[in-house]
Formats: structure tokens, C-alpha cells, sequence
């Protein structure tokens, strides 16, 4: 077992790590949904641009973003399309169930955040 994986009980052990920090705009208006158990989440995208030298001819990676969080939560919804911002979280793996089976996503779970510019578009 290598020294980052977890124990056979799937517990965390003390050098894992999961810190994800990103900056970039915001590809639309952050949309919150009540959830069945009554939980009130915030979902948005992040575009983040590559580097030129990057090999891929890919130039942004657009990353879906969520938080229930309720005092994250409040200030992303402030926010605007366009506007430059700064979230920090964890990567997360979300199972869930659709009409035709189960399905996951793969998202980050934000902690917190910050308006970094305000978007110069009206």
C-alpha cells in the first residue's frame, strides 16, 4: 500500500491531501436549489485558462463548483457572469440517481471564496 492510500477501512490518514484552489471567471450566474433533505446548495463553473504551452489545443478547462456553505453560499450569489474569482475546496466525487440509473460527478466542493474583480461587461 503506498504511503497516501487509505486503510483498508477507507479511513483519511494524516498525509492525504485534498486542497484545490482556483481562480478564474465565472462562465454564468451561480443557481442555488433546495435539495430533497432540505439543504439549500449553490452550483457554478469556473473557467480557468492554460498556460500557451500547454500541448493540449484545449485553452480553458471550464470546472463545475458547488457549496452549502451558508455563508459562501450567500456571497456567491452576488456574484456576475464574467466576474474574476478565487475559490478554495476539496475535490469531490458525487453519486446521485437519475431516470436511467446511477451516476456520478465529479466537482469542487467549496470552503470558501472571493469576489477577485468585478466583471467589466454589463
Amino acid at each position: 500500500m503506498s504511503k497516501r492510500a487509505t486503510s483498508g477501512s477507507g479511513a483519511v490518514r494524516e498525509d492525504d491531501v485534498n486542497v484545490v484552489r482556483l481562480v478564474g471567471r465565472l462562465s454564468a450566474p451561480p443557481e442555488e436549489v433546495v435539495l430533497p433533505s432540505g439543504d439549500r446548495l449553490c452550483s457554478f463553473r469556473v473557467v480557468v485558462g492554460r498556460p500557451e504551452t500547454h500541448p493540449s489545443s484545449q485553452r480553458v478547462d471550464a470546472l463545475e463548483c458547488s457549496t452549502s456553505v451558508a455563508r459562501v453560499r450567500r456571497s456567491v450569489l452576488a456574484w456576475q457572469r464574467g466576474e474574476v474569482v478565487e475559490v478554495e475546496g476539496a475535490i469531490r466525487r458525487r453519486f446521485f440517481r437519475t431516470a436511467t440509473g446511477s451516476a456520478s460527478r465529479v466537482e469542487v466542493e467549496v470552503s470558501s471564496a472571493r469576489r477577485v474583480r468585478r466583471s467589466t461587461t454589463a
